[in-house]
């Protein structure tokens, strides 16, 4: 099971790679023509490699594992339930032994009575008989007691040692061979796992080959010329100060670079980056895991400032305390401006606080689920292990494109079959797995449910 979870860790990560990978932009020609279409080829091998792991090692070994897991419990029912003849036997065996041993006690009560009786004189011949009678029937009574135990205590020995010689060895030998069978089957994925990269090394080789050889192409003295030419300004150089006579007593002529100043050009760095437009207050355009976070970053920094505002009201109040204690050092008027601007900034921040850990609250309300208790038995220590693997709850097909370019969401197509891991909320989103094993969040409005 951790091996598959490995592996389809490794899978997400050649996702993630080979889409970062298909560059889109076009700087130049040669970029294009070479780098690019080789970039190409080579997202396409990581692609293959994400898909046959997760089609030829994660599909087959979670099939297999529910299969270990089913027989695994016949198994271990099969050692309970002989268990539980033998100690049944065994109850059976104690029962019969103690009639046994009741029985011969009160036999021989009986016949010491009948003996006392007979040497009595003063009783009568039928007082000998009754006591003789009784006598022989609890003797008959405890020898087939003893018979029962007997023949009980032969078939507990043999049942005995049937379960530890016979029934246990075989379900033991059972569970060997299916441990065995496991670790076999986990060895082949091993080399499956490293198949699958073999396979695609030489297509590979040949395009790192291909973006050396371009890598090698690559001309900086022209691109750099290039460069300049693009960007350069195209302002003359300025003149050389005139030099001024003011010994003459005549003004000088405002130079044409006083008169008509050079406007400002506008910033040409090609590198500067584009103002993004504000994001909802709430955060309500991110992702709900995403949107939680923020929503508690947000209250993190409201309870900074609200700690901040409080300790510099608590000096206010302390310093208009010393100056009406002494009035020469200031006057506590002058502060009540600064209290009156400190108490509303602290109302207007518990405001905000409030506003946001209730968004907070029904943002956590909305992600988070009920998760029901396991079934308690004797063998849950066996069962936990395979309670971990969490199945799709229904079908959807993508009615849009979508590009998942915030945390926590994933890219689709229009038209592709997706598995619903987690429905909607509320929030306008719901999780989903993609058959490449790639899983994250996606606007609900974008798939259609298939029935």
């Amino acid at each position: 099971e951790r091996y598959i979870k490995f592996v389809k860790e490794r899978t997400e990560i050649e996702q993630s790679y080979a889409k970062q990978l298909r560059c889109v932009f076009s700087v130049c020609d040669s970029f294009y023509s070479e780098i690019l279409n080789e970039l190409n080829d080579y997202a396409g091998q990581r692609e293959l490699i994400a898909e046959n792991m997760i089609t030829g090692i994660c599909v087959e070994l979670t099939k297999y594992l529910q299969e270990l897991k089913q027989e695994r419990k016949t198994h271990l029912s099969d050692v309970k339930k002989a268990q539980q003849n033998l100690e049944a036997s065994f109850k059976h065996l104690e029962s019969t032994k103690k009639r046994f041993a009741k029985e011969w006690a009160e036999a021989e009560k009986a016949t010491q009575q009948a003996e006392k009786t007979e040497n009595d004189l003063n009783a009568t011949r039928l007082d000998v008989e009754k006591a003789k009678h009784n006598a022989h029937a609890r003797t008959h009574t405890a020898e087939e007691c003893r018979s029962d135990y007997a023949a009980q205590l032969q078939k507990y020995n043999k049942e005995q040692n049937f379960f530890y010689y016979t029934e246990i060895p075989q379900i033991f030998n059972q569970l060997q061979d299916m441990d065995e069978r496991r670790i076999r089957r986990l060895a082949e994925g091993y080399c499956q796992f490293s198949d699958i990269e073999k396979n695609v090394l030489p297509i590979i080789s040949k395009c790192l080959e291909g973006i050396s050889t371009a890598g090698g192409k690559t001309n900086e003295k022209q691109d750099s010329m290039l460069f300049i030419e693009q960007h350069k300004s195209g302002f003359e150089r300025p003149s050389d100060v005139e030099f001024e006579d003011y010994s003459q007593g005549i003004k000088p002529a405002t130079s044409d670079s006083s008169l008509n100043p050079p406007k400002v050009r506008a910033k040409l760095w090609p590198f500067s980056k584009k103002h993004k437009l504000p994001a909802a207050e709430d955060f309500s355009h991110l992702p709900p895991e995403q949107r939680k976070k923020r929503l508690q970053g947000k209250i993190d920094d409201i309870n900074k400032d609200l700690q901040k505002a409080q300790d510099q009201s608590d000096a206010l109040e302390k310093m208009k305390g010393v100056y009406e204690q002494n009035p020469q050092m200031g006057d506590p008027s002058s502060l009540e401006p600064q209290i009156t601007e400190t108490a509303q900034n602290i109302g207007r921040l518990r405001g905000e606080l409030a506003k946001y850990e209730v968004k907070a609250l029904t943002c956590a309300h909305i992600s988070s689920g009920v998760a029901a208790d396991p079934t308690q038995n004797i063998y849950t220590e066996f069962d936990d292990e395979f309670d971990d693997i969490e199945t799709p709850i229904g079908q959807c097909t993508a009615l849009y494109t979508f590009e998942g370019n915030s945390e926590g969401t994933i890219s689709i197509t229009e038209g592709e079959l997706l598995s619903i891991m987690e429905e909607d909320k509320g929030d306008g989103w719901m999780r989903v797995l993609r058959a490449s094993g790639e899983e994250g969040y996606i606007p609900s409005s974008y798939v259609k449910l298939t029935p």
